[in-house]
């Protein structure tokens, strides 16, 4: 059926087809007679590559197959989304490998982008907790790839944005809990000196993330607060906590029940936002112990936060710097403190080394942040790329909405290796998103 299609940035916003399924004999026959398919999970990329001519949900396609509660390892269908698992696995004990930053994608979106999170300097990105996957390639064909098994697919298919074909199974390992709850430590940064020595000074903790102040000047440029915590044991909770360690009380959620007018997000917001945030972090360390969905998953306690950024949407930018090129993140922040355009959200984060063919991941510094879309925006992201592509990084695709084709094939090393894996595996680009049109990946 017709439907008026976005991901979570609400930019792009197309009109195409979108059919769900639940029978895989079903999605053959759908790919057998359709070309300009690409799946689509629960919409929670930024950008366009889960958009195109032909959209398959994968929502219905969201059993779990099977969960061995003592060795922590779970197959699932790809429509689930960690979310379910959650509500699944923490009970048990178990929790996952590795999260984004919201628990309302599915398990086939996480390999599709190979999702990171606060722990990428310790335990990777989702697929290296993948034991195997089974793939829908395009000449009708389930192939099941793993780190050891039809390499090719597995390692062009983790990361690869849904281009060698639809996932529709995943196995992967989880991580062993005793309870729900994160030890966390906050410490307040004067500026991004400060805040990447206190990276280093920290990085023995299995999650660490920075809040940047991205509007700053002077000596206080890049003041940050470091967030770090570990899954916290028994005996760090308190008398109410052990009552029931592996489960937490759930919270009401707010909503944005609509688009907010653009004119709300301005220089003076951004800046009076952020001057809050830095002064409610009212001591230089600050120690606690919470559950794990307000770490975790801050923004999720807002219900569609995406429209607080209004009708026209926005874009988040994110890129990645080998350590270093320190330089060429302060030449990056120091742009955007120019252009007085900052976010609400940028969130710095130190990846550890990473070994893939397409992923986006590698040993650096990775920032993220959020632009509403405006007049002026892309021109200005066009320079910003241009300073990542000098100092050898590159950007997310997960996250890209607007990326032009050269800057990809220059800051991907990999790309033209990823490129004639698609081929072999869709050589007819059956599999085709918006993205992989844009980028020249599928044409």
């Amino acid at each position: 059926m017709q439907k008026r299609l976005s991901n979570w940035g609400n930019y792009p916003v197309i009109t195409s087809e979108e059919n769900a399924f639940t029978q895989e004999d079903q999605l053959k026959r759908y790919v057998a007679a359709h070309k300009g398919i690409i799946a689509r999970g629960n919409g929670r990329c930024y950008g366009d590559a889960s958009l195109g001519k032909n959209n398959v949900s994968m929502l219905r396609y969201d059993k779990v197959l099977a969960f061995d509660v003592q060795q922590g390892i779970l197959d699932v269908q790809a429509g689930v989304t960690l979310d379910q698992l959650l509500e699944i696995i923490v009970p048990n004990g178990w929790f996952l490998p590795v999260t984004p930053g919201t628990k309302y994608i599915t398990v086939g979106g996480a390999v599709a982008s190979d999702v990171h999170g606060k722990n990428h300097h310790v335990d990777g990105t989702f697929s290296n907790h993948v034991i195997d996957m089974d793939v829908l390639l395009a000449d009708g064909t389930v192939m099941t790839c793993g780190p050891d098994r039809h390499t090719d697919l597995f390692q062009a298919t983790a990361g690869g944005m849904g281009l060698t074909g639809i996932i529709t199974r995943v196995k992967f390992t989880l991580k062993k809990i005793s309870t729900a709850y994160i030890r966390q430590s906050q410490f307040k940064a004067a500026n991004l000196d400060e805040v990447l020595r206190l990276f280093d000074e920290y990085k023995h903790y299995t999650y660490s993330m920075a809040w940047i102040d991205c509007l700053q000047k002077g000596d206080s440029f890049g003041r940050s607060i470091l967030i770090v915590g570990e899954h916290a044991t028994p005996e760090e909770l308190n008398a109410q906590q052990r009552k029931a360690p592996l489960t937490i009380p759930p919270k009401r959620k707010l909503v944005v029940p609509f688009n907010l007018p653009s004119f709300v997000l301005n220089k003076l917001t951004v800046k009076a936002f952020n001057a809050l945030y830095y002064a409610k972090n009212y001591k230089k360390e600050m120690h606690k112990v919470i559950p794990y969905e307000p770490f975790f998953y801050p923004l999720d306690a807002i219900l569609h936060w995406n429209r607080g950024y209004g009708k026209a949407g926005f874009v988040q930018y994110q890129f990645v710097l080998s350590l270093d090129q320190k330089e060429g993140l302060v030449a990056i922040m120091k742009r955007i403190s120019e252009k007085g355009w900052g976010s609400f959200l940028t969130v710095l984060k130190v990846f550890g080394p990473q070994d893939s063919l397409i992923s986006f991941p590698m040993e650096g510094y990775t920032l993220a942040m959020d632009f509403p879309v405006r007049k002026g925006l892309f021109e200005f992201l066009d320079e910003l790329d241009e300073i990542v592509l000098q100092y050898g990084g590159r950007l997310y695709l997960s996250k890209d909405a607007r990326m032009q084709q050269q800057i990809f094939w220059k800051s991907y090393p990999n790309a033209q290796a990823f490129a004639d894996i698609v081929k072999q595996y869709n050589p007819e680009a059956r599999f085709e998103s918006l993205q992989s049109a844009r980028l020249l990946l599928t044409k």
